[in-house]
Formats: C-alpha cells, structure tokens, sequence
C-alpha cells in the first residue's frame, strides 16, 4: 500500500510539473504568436521561393528571426519573472546567445531571459530599503546594467555554444526520424499529452523552436503541424456525432465548428476522456497525418495557432498544399474510423447501461486509462464540489469572474462567451467576465473558473478566490449555478 501511494503522488506531482514548466514556455511564446505570424507572412510572400518574391522586401526576414523573435520571447520571459526591469535584463542577456550563434536562438532566449530576470530580482533583493533616498535610480540602472552585460557576455562565450549543440543535437534527432520513417511514432506522445494537457512542453519547448530553426534553413517545416493537426479531433467529433450516445452525440456537431475551424481543441477532450481507449483514435489520425506531410515533404512557414483549419492553411507554404490538405483530410478519416468502431462496439452496451454521454465522469475515466490512481485528479475531484453555493454561504462577493486556462486564449475565452451569454440573458448587470493565463492570475479575481485537471494550480495562483471545477468549458451544469447565485445577490442589494 505504502509502495502504491508513493507512485502515486510522484506520477501526480510529476504531471503537474510538467504542466506548470509547459504553462511557463507557452506563456513566453503565445503572446508572441503575432510576430510569429508576421514573420511567417512575410517570408511566404517574399522570399525567392515566396508567392510573390521582392528581394528588397525580403531582406526583413533575417533580422526578424534572428533578433526581433528571440528577443520578444526573453522579454517575455524576463517579465514574467521580475516585470519590466526583468524583461530589460533579458533583452540584454539574449543578445549575447543571438550574436554568439549561427542559429535562431529560441531555446536561448527562453534559458537566458527567465535566468537573468530571476538573477536581478536576487541581486535587487540584496539591498532592498538600504538605499539612501535619492540614489535609488542610479544604483537601479547601474546594478541591472553591469549585471546585463555580464550575462551577455556569459551566454556569448557559455551559454550560445551550448544551446547551438543542443539545438544541433535535436535537428538532427528529428532529422534521423524523418530519414527512418519514424517521425509518426511522435504522435504517441503528442495526441495523449495533448489531452492531459501537456503538449504545451512539447510543443513551445521543442518543436517551434527547431520548426522555425528548419524554416530559416528549408523555407518550412512540418513539425509545426504534429501539434496543431485539427484532423484527428475532426474525425473523433464526427463520429460522436454519427454513433454517440446522449448529451456526446447532441453536443458534438457544434463542437465540430470550434474545434476545426475556431482551432480551439480543447473542445473535444472531455470526448476522449469520457472513454479513453478513443485515444487510439487520435493517435491513428496523427501519426496519419504526420506520414502523409512526410511523404510529400510538405510543411508550414510558421506556426499555425489557434490550430485551425484556417489558420493552417495561411501557414502552409506554396509547394505544400496538397500534402497539408490531404494530410488533414487523411488523419481526420483514420480517426473517424477508429473511433467509429470503438463507439459502436460499445454503443449498445451504453445505451443498456442507460449511459446518456455525460462528459463529468472525465475523472474518474482518466484515473482508469492511466491504470492507477490519481491523488491529483482525486483532489480535483474534490475541488469541483467547491461551487457557486459555497460562495452564497461564505457571503463572498462575485463582481470579478476570471476563466483560466493554460494559454489563456482558447478554451477559456470559449468558457468565458458562454457565461457572458448567460449572465446577459438573465438581465444581470455591473459583473465583468474575462479569461487569461493560469500564471496571469493576481488574486483579486472573485471567482476562477478552471478546467478540472487545471483547477490545482490555480488555487495556487489565487488561494483568495473562489474556484469552480469544470469538465467542459462549452457545457457546464455550473454556469447555471452561478448565474443563479449572481441573479439572488442582485435580487437582494436591490430590496437593500
């Protein structure tokens, strides 16, 4: 018993490293996906290879992904650690692994500039209110300006060298697999982690930064479509929507228009975990999809996010239509099928089990898939009977509704719509609904809502607030509960 409960509480704690290290790369490289795109659009239309090429035009392409990208994303990072002056730092260190490098430094700027901000604010630290008054700018701007060039020089002469091998070493790591056929067998790890919500450490932490490192090179890249592939979470939701059963089946049509072309995957989760051997689905779709862009040698120019089919398809460099198309069509077929057999193999044994498609067992079925128990999902378990009532009986104000998420941009702007929708409809005014970053949140929201598996660290963030646990950001039995609590706390300061 003693042996089972260690494993299981590494394997918990373990999980939610992961996603609180992905939660911090994609917080560094999603705020950063416009310049992204601008730098893929640019290089689409004028490079030699380009639609429409201008050599003049051109000559932006280079600086961009050598300087401007780098350096946002060790600005980001520095910020996120120590603010503004921890994203100055930052700049002035990644400069150091930018020009001590033949490659675009991404995995530089994503060690340096945390490192360096996390430094300052150490080094601040020391003679925090020992300054006499009136040189607390000098000794501000001369401490930050001595340690930045000192960094730069260390990561010029330590830190670019080491990342370019590394750099070096994973390229050619990928390379091998594309060269052996191998490169699908990738999907066995994306499309579960995707649903465990650990993608974002593959994906910001290994495939852009080698997928933008193969553009500069090769003018594209297909890791860029491993991830954000909507094929396979297309051909899951078509086949709930053929052989589902309940709320699944009724549901999933419209999820369908989110997923593929809102981009927002998150939508079809609760779908797998509700049934988890429907991740064989998704696993068949991508590798699908990852053989078929390997055997056209096709790929996109940057990376494509939200993963929409649209955006995909703006991404998808001029040579490479037919491979992506079909790539997207084929491992939205394999997925279809897979998961078309396994749901009407079992189809009839839910409808006896009076089974109604219910997406709230999504605990409870991930703790079956991983083949043990969970003391994480356990406790978010536990977390979602924190609900709207609890705030009714602590009295606790709800002005502020914040909806979190990894990213903070897809499902919780989705949650966030919904609720909006509500509240209005029920004709309740002065609450403000927003959605943003786990690691965004200040503590002065009144309540959070989290996606279950996510519900644990935002109570980290922000212990003060009142958290609801959700297994479906699109259709939750909690948006009625806390419409009707705003609704009676409105129905009460008006008879005040």
């Amino acid at each position: 018993m003693t042996t089972t409960s260690t494993d299981t509480k590494s394997g918990g704690g373990a999980r939610v490293h992961v996603q609180r290290f992905g939660t911090f790369l994609s917080g560094m490289i999603m705020p950063n996906i416009a310049a992204f795109i601008a730098w893929g659009l640019i290089t689409a239309f004028f490079i030699p290879t380009g639609w429409t090429p201008n050599e003049t035009v051109a000559k932006m392409v280079d600086p961009m992904i050598f300087y401007l990208l780098p350096l946002l994303i060790a600005n980001t990072g520095g910020r996120m650690v120590y603010g503004v002056r921890g994203g100055v730092i930052a700049s002035i260190a990644t400069m150091g692994v930018i020009v001590g490098s033949a490659i675009p430094m991404f995995i530089g700027a994503m060690i340096i500039g945390p490192l360096s901000a996390w430094l300052l604010k150490k080094l601040d630290g020391l003679w925090a209110g020992k300054i006499r008054p009136g040189f607390e700018m000098l000794v501000d701007n001369f401490s930050s300006g001595i340690l930045g060039a000192i960094l730069a020089l260390g990561a010029f002469f330590g830190i670019a060298p080491v990342v370019t091998g590394f750099s070096t070493m994973l390229e050619g790591g990928v390379n091998w697999l594309v060269s052996n056929n191998l490169l699908p067998l990738a999907s066995i790890l994306v499309e579960p982690g995707k649903v465990l919500f650990l993608n974002n450490a593959i994906n910001h932490g290994v495939f852009t930064p080698i997928g933008v490192q193969q553009v500069a090179e090769s003018g594209k890249s297909l890791l860029f479509l491993i991830e954000a592939n909507p094929g396979p979470g297309l051909g899951l939701l078509l086949a709930f929507s053929f052989f589902g059963v309940g709320l699944a089946k009724a549901s999933a049509p419209g999820a369908i228009i989110i997923q593929f072309l809102g981009g927002i995957h998150e939508i079809y989760f609760p779908y797998v975990l509700m049934k988890p051997i429907l991740i064989l689905a998704t696993i068949g779709g991508g590798m699908t999809g990852v053989a078929i862009n390997v055997a056209f040698h096709t790929g996109l120019r940057a990376p494509a996010s939200p993963g929409s089919i649209f955006a995909v398809l703006l991404q998808t460099a001029p040579d490479s239509y037919v491979g992506v198309v079909l790539s997207v069509l084929g491992s939205a077929a394999v997925s279809f099928l897979i998961a078309s057999v396994i749901l009407r193999a079992s189809r009839k044994r839910d409808l006896a089990a009076g089974l109604d498609g219910d997406l709230s067992d999504a605990v409870a079925k991930t703790e079956a898939m991983k083949g043990k128990s969970s003391s994480v999902l356990g406790n978010l378990a536990a977390a979602g009977t924190t609900d709207a009532a609890t705030a009714a009986a602590a009295g606790h104000q709800l002005k502020n509704i914040v909806f979190a998420c990894d990213a903070g941009m897809g499902s919780s702007a989705m949650g966030a719509s919904v609720l909006r929708n509500k509240i209005k409809k029920a004709g309740i005014e002065g609450i403000t609904v927003t959605n943003q970053a786990i690691a965004n949140l200040d503590g002065t929201a009144d309540l959070v809502i989290t996606h279950q598996d996510l519900t644990a660290r935002a109570q980290q963030k922000s212990p003060a607030s009142v958290h609801v646990s959700v297994s479906n950001f699109m259709n939750s039995p909690k948006y009625d509960e806390v419409v009707e609590l705003l609704q009676s706390k409105a129905d009460t300061e008006a008879t005040l």
